[in-house]
Formats: structure tokens, sequence, C-alpha cells
């Protein structure tokens, strides 16, 4: 169990093997609590026991879903209990899904629409691009459904909370548990963001409200005219916390963003210099793919294996209230280009 003086653990539920102190000095974040705030932790968990849930009750998920709420206790437990309901039920069972997922339209959906994770920024936080003026839901729709690409969404969220950020933690030597994202506005038209707002708005939903505390920065480039009027309306409204984590960016991004991501870490399509062998948007490189820093991901392991608690919701499906969990239905394996009904 990583040690660390200024986290309450708790050995019933943490047995994390990589850092546990968050790099700055925020309060509310892991080695950087109040005795209130621990106080918190420990009537969250509890009141979820009452409630029979046994699983996803370590100390660092506890704290994602407070900071999210403000530490109000009954809403960070609304909060989880709803994700713990979702994670049940989508895709047959996040679990399951992130077991079973095989993306075989992988290669001919991102050429519609690039979205991947490649290496790391400054801070050493996955770096996750989209290149949203690539979009054609149209075509997409010929070869896969929404629902498979929610599904999809859904694998890399889970993939990202394990193991590409426990190896990112355990390279840079403390906690991370944040991606640095960017986003490529390049040929986004008034009219592709009508066609697309729909299938956006449920992927967007999923990030906010069952994957909570994951966005460290976003980067909005090439972003269009117009474009920051309307964000310096909307952010009015967003948290401050919030509005600090996004830069929106026009052309001239390269300066700012090199500033945040090595360009040798940059596909040199966003504006750095790396030209991975198959395409940047293919490789996967990371942290997560070194020996030194990469362990297998707890959802990849057998029964009975040692499992050693990332900062993760894995097995949230299997943690419901007794009397209520059920066995993962169907499976998510489906060849290419298989059509069911998108999702409403």
């Amino acid at each position: 169990m990583s040690h660390n003086p200024h986290l309450e653990l708790d050995p019933k539920y943490d047995h994390y093997d990589f850092p546990t102190t968050a790099p700055e000095q925020q309060s509310g974040h892991p080695g950087h609590t109040t005795k209130e705030q621990d106080a918190a932790v420990f009537q969250l968990r509890t009141l979820l026991e009452q409630e029979g849930y046994t699983q996803n009750l370590d100390t660092l998920t506890m704290l994602r879903f407070l900071r999210a709420r403000k530490f109000n206790v009954q809403m960070s437990k609304s909060m989880f209990t709803d994700c713990e309901k979702w994670r049940k039920e989508f895709g047959g069972g996040v679990d399951n899904l992130t077991r079973t997922f095989e993306y075989t339209e992988k290669a001919a959906i991102g050429k519609y629409y690039p979205q991947y994770y490649h290496k790391t920024d400054r801070e050493g936080r996955p770096v996750y691009i989209e290149q949203l003026g690539k979009i054609d839901l149209e075509a997409m729709r010929k070869i896969t459904t929404d629902q498979r690409m929610l599904e999809n969404l859904v694998v890399e969220y889970e993939k990202l909370a394990d193991p590409r950020l426990p190896a990112c933690s355990r390279k840079a030597g403390q906690l991370l548990e944040t991606c640095c994202t960017i986003m490529d506005m390049k040929g986004v038209s008034l009219w592709k963001a009508q066609e697309v707002y729909g299938y956006l708005q449920r992927a967007s939903a999923i990030s906010q409200n069952y994957y909570p505390e994951r966005l460290g920065k976003l980067y909005v480039i090439n972003a269009p005219w117009g474009f920051s009027g309307v964000f310096s309306v909307v952010k009015r409204f967003l948290d401050p916390v919030t509005v600090n984590k996004i830069h929106v960016l026009g052309g001239g991004y390269k300066t700012e963003l090199l500033g945040q991501v090595p360009a040798e870490n940059l596909p040199a399509e966003v504006g750095g210099s790396c030209h991975c062998e198959g395409g940047c948007q293919f490789s996967d490189q990371g942290p997560w793919k070194d020996p030194k820093y990469a362990k297998t991901p707890a959802w990849a392991k057998k029964e009975g294996e040692d499992h050693a608690i990332p900062a993760t919701e894995s097995h949230t499906g299997e943690g419901l209230p007794s009397g209520t969990a059920e066995k993962p239905a169907g499976t998510a394996k489906q060849p290419a280009g298989t059509q069911t009904q998108p999702a409403p």
C-alpha cells in the first residue's frame, strides 16, 4: 500500500500501488484534505455501506465524487448511486463491457472521427485528442452505430482510469487523476455542429455524470470565428474552477499548446513533431505501454488475483446493493458493420 501521511487511508478499501499525493496543494485533493473533508469521506462511505454497496468505496473515488459536489455528502451520495445504476445497465454492464469489447471498426471510424490518447503533457498526464472538424456521422453510421461509439468511449474512459493514469502516476512519482484534452475544431461549421450535437451531448453527459474530476486542462484549438465570444458568455455560468481549465485558442495556438505538451509528444497533425509508425491515432503510446510503469489493469485480472485498487471505478456494477446485482447480459463483441438500433 502506498504510504501518504496526509491522506487517511481505509485498510479495507485502499490498496494502492501508485502514489497517492496530488501534485498541487488544492483543497479536497488527496494529500491536501482538511479534517472536515476526511470526515465527509467517512460519512459518505458509511452511508453507502449501509445501503449495501461494497465496491468502489476507496478514498480516491470518494474524494472525486465529493469534489464534484462541493463536499455535499448527500448530493455526492446521489451522484455515486446514479453512477452505480448506470454502470450496471450500460452495455450489459460496464465491467463486463470493458473486458469483452472489441472495436473492430476502429480504423474505419477513425477516418471520420479521430479521438485517441497519445503520450503525456509536461505534467505527466495522458493527452486526449479529438478532431471534431472531421466528424461525419452519416458515414460513421454506415459502419457502426451510435451505441457502439458510446460503448467505445466508455471503455476508453475505463482504460484511462486503469491502466493509463496509474502508469502515469508511477512515472511522475505523484498522483495524477486527470488528463489534458485537445479539441481541434478545424473544419467545424455551423451545419456540422448541428448535425453532431445530439451525439456529442450524450457523450458529454457520460463524462460529466459518471467520470467526475477527470479533466485537468482543455485546449480548444482552431476555434472558429465567434466561438470565443460565445464562450465568454457561457463561462459566466460555469464553475470558476472549470473555467480555469479551459483555454480557447484560434489558429495561432502552437506557442501556448506546446507550453503544455512537448512537441515530441504531440502529433504533427495538431502542431507537434511526433510521427508514430502507423499513425499517432492508433499507436496508444504512453507510460501505460512501458513495462517499467504499466501493470495489468484490475478489470483484466482473473478472480482471485491480487487487486491493488487503482484510481478507478472498476467493478462498480458488481458493487450494487445486495439483491440488485445481476449477471451482465449479452456480449459486447459484434462484427464490424452490424447494424443495431442507434442510441436514442
